[in-house]
């Protein structure tokens, strides 16, 4: 125990005081935010290329309807340069041919030529232009054949845009107000962060074996402490890490949400209005309510009416036993591989299960009470990344504590079966090994 002790002190000391750790930890939730800020700048952001679309009308329904939108241009052509350009698109100027049939009333459809694949926009937009006209002409014909006076203006009138507001009772009996989109969210990002520090910190396990029985370090280390010793202080120390990275950033997303919360108030928001009221001498009354942050506070409410000390206690459950599952299950491949060719065709096997479970958390966090859902949050290969992503919804007791209890049993059984590979293979070397020479070496006796 004394040198578990003393491996784990020196692989958490050793990964803990390196610059590039101090460094990640700070600047990663700049650079997570970095990240999505970009993807979401490059979503709104106004395409520069411009693309001419050139339009044959056959029903000559749609003339002057087709106005040029951004860099989209439009510019409708006669029959004969239609027929000229079906065949020789590419190299005529045009980004594409749009025909528009006689008889699209009846049959719906119409035909986009391109030299290209057409973006996704693009298709989308034009039939949002044709569908749009083609249901208003239909709609003023209805009420011209009506004989009803003013009928567009009592539809008009009929228009009814509906906002629900859900509630969700507590087990106490009380009602407050939720967000399915604000679960939603959390479900998603948690699930995808364990499965991100699962996947990152397990390699990072294995890639630490693999370096030393390389150099044969790993020679001289066991001939003082015991493999079994030596396995669990690499997997406890980078856990140790991974926590305290974790637990860093749950601290400085707490400091946030509290500065936040305290920023947007009412009393501050109030304060902020009386001094934009007193530096530009009178605020128009609707200004000054549309200054108050009513939209954050009510974010932030919607957060804190989150379960939240469940799902950071399902959030450390789940993230330090799917870490030492699968940590345990890399170290082994990483003592039973002598090169990094080798590990990459044993690493694929072995993570499956996570890597398919982070493809299905997406339509899990959509249907949290499904079949999918609930078994994959049962299996304890997928459960440490599926079970989060319903979390936030709220799940049955019973199920949440068959999940963890199939995981605990689980990882004791992998940490035992990893060991005795682990002890097999750190001596191991020259040899190819497969998934059959391991399951060999579980039945070999201690």
């Amino acid at each position: 125990m004394n040198n578990t002790f003393l491996i784990l002190k020196q692989e958490y000391l050793k990964r803990v005081k390196k610059k590039s750790f101090i460094i990640l930890t700070i600047l990663m939730p700049f650079l997570i935010a970095g990240v999505y800020g970009l993807v979401i700048y490059f979503s709104i952001k106004d395409d520069t290329e411009e693309r001419k679309i050139a339009v044959y009308d056959e029903s000559s329904l749609f003339l002057g309807e087709f106005t040029d939108k951004g860099t989209t241009k439009y510019h409708f052509v006669p029959k004969e340069e239609y027929a000229e350009l079906k065949t020789k698109i590419k190299g005529s100027g045009y980004y594409g041919l749009l025909h528009i049939p006689k008889d699209i009333y009846s049959n719906n459809q119409a035909q986009l030529i391109s030299e290209k694949q057409l973006p996704f926009e693009l298709a989308e937009q034009i039939e949002r232009k044709m569908s749009r006209f083609i249901e208003n002409d239909k709609r003023q014909k209805v009420i011209e054949e009506s004989g009803i006076p003013d009928l567009e203006d009592q539809l008009k009138k009929t228009r009814t845009n509906i906002n629900l507001n859900t509630l969700r009772i507590s087990d106490s009996g009380e009602a407050k107000k939720s967000s399915s989109v604000i679960a939603f969210i959390a479900s998603y990002a948690m699930g995808f962060i364990i499965y991100f520090f699962v996947f990152m910190y397990g390699a990072m396990v294995m890639r630490s074996v693999m370096e030393e029985k390389k150099s044969r370090i790993i020679e001289v280390i066991i001939s003082s402490v015991k493999p079994s010793e030596l396995m669990a202080g690499k997997i406890i120390g980078t856990a140790l890490v991974g926590l305290t990275q974790v637990g860093i950033w749950i601290g400085l997303g707490g400091i946030a949400l509290v500065v936040a919360q305290g920023f947007f108030s009412p009393e501050s928001a109030q304060q902020m209005s009386q001094s934009l009221m007193e530096s530009q001498g009178q605020m128009n009354p609707a200004m000054a309510q549309a200054t108050q942050p009513d939209k954050v506070n009510e974010i932030m409410g919607l957060i804190s009416n989150l379960n939240l000390p469940l799902i950071l206690f399902c959030f450390l459950f789940y993230f330090l036993t799917g870490y030492l599952l699968y940590s345990a299950f890399l170290g082994a491949v990483g003592a039973a591989v002598d090169s990094e060719e080798d590990s990459q065709q044993m690493v694929l096997p072995v993570t499956f299960p996570l890597i398919l479970s982070i493809m299905l958390l997406f339509p899990i966090a959509k249907n949290p009470e499904g079949p999918l859902a609930f078994w994959c949050s049962i299996i304890p290969f997928t459960s440490p990344v599926t079970m989060m992503a319903r979390v936030p919804y709220g799940i049955p007791t019973w199920e949440l504590l068959l999940s963890m209890g199939l995981l605990v049993l689980t990882t004791v059984g992998a940490i035992y079966a990893a060991a005795k590979i682990y002890r097999v293979g750190l001596l191991m070397y020259g040899k190819k090994v497969n998934i059959k020479e391991m399951i060999k070496w579980l039945r070999y006796k201690n």
